[in-house]
């Protein structure tokens, strides 16, 4: 059976788990979480990042950087996983979905500004399977209405917009090191802080809301509770997988490109007869191979081929639900204009199996053209 997902070591993982054991410290904030973001900074062009237990986290200290407060609104696409809205319904915000664009399944940048009240605080740009969310024209309309640009870059280490890393457009960014995405540490995330305003109240927000970081310093004499905070600080064992994950960060993505330029080329028969769509990467996207998709017909021609697939042990999945048509978007959430791309594009898209290492692209291929012969 090919699994859809497989998470793989890519060097020192294990040399550096006994190392952060033997060095006797296991808390956060020890020399691995510290080569960790002095690595993300050069990854990223970001001037300072602090690594968290998760993407999650990161986001979820975006919020309170943002003193979001109940009744705010934040702009974000549907399309995205539940963290980008969780992290600031939170606090009280309400979500403002906005539609997406049909290319690249990235919100609809053209959209945003209709969705912009006098509540708006922030825009959330998701950047889609490593591809840019229009980042530039984003930040040009938060500073026209004075509102943050927060990037949700969970799937965008190491693509680009316009030469510029992802991460480095936002007042504030995020990355995820979950086992699905490119660089792992098997659950695991960054913030990028671009805004350097943000870096103090971030270091006490990160350390359960004291001034401990400062202590450490020499800045203070004594630390003490200073904000509302929480523990978002990852182990040193996690950050010690994650070190040797990153050094290696661009094999991992030449291997990722690879995989995903023998999906596409070898799609490009069945995109030519109609019956599905490639992916679409713009002219001014470097992406970073993170997934790949293809869209089909209908949700039950979708059905039928992930059934199919697996008769011939072959795991393929579809992606969000859109959070919307959810319970809680239902409750907590709001829409702005209608969502039909993203209705439409969320019940026709299916990934397939993608890994560093992966090289069994050609029995996925040619398994798609038998059901479609």
């Amino acid at each position: 059976m090919i699994p859809y997902n497989k998470p793989v070591l890519t060097g020192n993982e294990v040399n550096y788990i006994h190392a952060a054991i033997e060095s006797g410290q296991l808390a956060g904030d020890g020399k691995f979480t510290y080569a960790c973001q002095e690595l993300i900074e050069k990854l990223t062009g970001c001037p300072r990042s602090l690594l968290t237990h998760s993407c999650t986290a990161a986001l979820e200290m975006c919020a309170l950087l943002a003193e979001i407060e109940p009744g705010d609104e934040v702009i974000m696409p549907s399309y995205t996983f539940v963290s980008t809205a969780n992290a600031f319904c939170l606090r009280g915000a309400i979500p403002v979905f906005v539609d997406i664009r049909q290319d690249t399944l990235n919100m609809n940048e053209k959209l945003v500004e209709d969705a912009i009240s006098q509540k708006t605080k922030a825009i959330i740009a998701v950047h889609y399977a490593g591809i840019g969310c229009e980042p530039i024209f984003l930040k040009e309309l938060s500073k026209k209405y004075n509102i943050l640009l927060i990037e949700d870059a969970a799937q965008g280490i190491g693509a680009t917009f316009d030469n510029k890393p992802l991460g480095s457009f936002g007042d504030l960014a995020t990355i995820s090191f979950h086992e699905t995405k490119n660089v792992i540490s098997g659950e695991g995330g960054c913030l990028l802080l671009n805004n350097l305003t943000f870096e103090s109240k971030a270091e006490i927000i990160r350390e359960k809301g004291t001034d401990r970081r400062s202590f450490q310093k020499g800045e203070v004499r004594k630390y003490t509770w200073r904000e509302i905070g929480s523990s978002f600080l990852p182990g040193e064992l996690i950050a010690a997988f994650l070190l040797a994950q990153l050094e290696n960060s661009n094999k991992v993505k030449k291997n990722k490109l690879i995989i995903w330029e023998e999906y596409y080329n070898g799609f490009a028969k069945l995109e030519a007869k109609g019956v599905i769509t490639r992916p679409t990467v713009p002219k001014n996207c470097s992406h970073n191979g993170h997934l790949f998709y293809i869209v089909l017909e209908n949700q039950t021609v979708r059905e039928r081929l992930i059934e199919y697939l697996y008769k011939h042990q072959i795991n393929s999945v579809f992606h969000y639900v859109p959070l919307h048509s959810s319970p809680a978007g239902k409750k907590y959430a709001r829409t702005s204009g209608n969502l039909k791309v993203t209705d439409d594009m969320s019940s026709r898209i299916l990934r397939l199996p993608s890994w560093v290492g992966f090289n069994e692209m050609h029995r996925v291929i040619d398994c798609a053209y038998k059901f479609y012969s």
